[in-house]
């Protein structure tokens, strides 16, 4: 089975982002941005202009696309016309959609004591404690070993988060 060729403008867009370790999704994410840049282009991107990008843009909010959707195609954009292609004069004006802040849902000690005794075990039951004690995600939570929880300085070490970088998440004490 062969590959499809890969054009030089690709070629050295997955090299910039490997230079600069960037996960492997996303540098699928950026590639599949780009792509559909260059097909609503209709043309190489690298001949695209600042009012190409708008437009794009603006088909992108217009044609009903997450915020969070059209933030990342924005960054792989602005990181093909930055890094890659060397033109931040054509994206330095490409404003991100701004997002409105939600506040979290906050459950009452009663919603919180039925969400702990709906666990089918022990086990669950001090997953779920942890993860909604400590905020944790779920990938955080089934990444936890023993030697992560401080309970001595009431601390969990979350490594690789989504975040990536070490966090120390702390438990709120009550004194009481």
């Amino acid at each position: 089975m062969t590959e499809a060729p890969v054009s030089p403008l690709r070629r050295r867009m997955i090299e910039d982002m490997t230079m600069r370790k960037f996960a492997p999704r996303t540098q699928e994410g950026y590639i599949r941005a780009v792509k559909g840049f260059s097909a609503f282009l209709g043309a190489s991107p690298d001949t695209a202009s600042a009012e190409d990008l708008r437009r794009y843009q603006l088909h992108l909010v217009s044609s009903g696309g997450g915020v969070p959707t059209i933030n990342h195609t924005l960054t792989a954009l602005r990181f093909l016309f930055t890094v890659t292609l060397r033109k931040p004069e054509v994206v330095i004006y490409l404003p991100f959609v701004r997002e409105p802040r939600r506040l979290p849902v906050v459950l009452s000690p009663a919603e919180v004591a039925r969400l702990l005794d709906a666990a089918p075990g022990l086990k669950y039951k001090a997953a779920l404690s942890v993860a909604y004690g400590a905020g944790l995600r779920a990938s955080e939570v089934i990444s936890l070993k023993i030697a992560d929880i401080d309970s001595a300085r009431m601390v969990i070490r979350v490594e690789q988060g989504k975040s990536l970088p070490l966090r120390r998440r702390g438990a709120a004490r009550t004194d009481t």
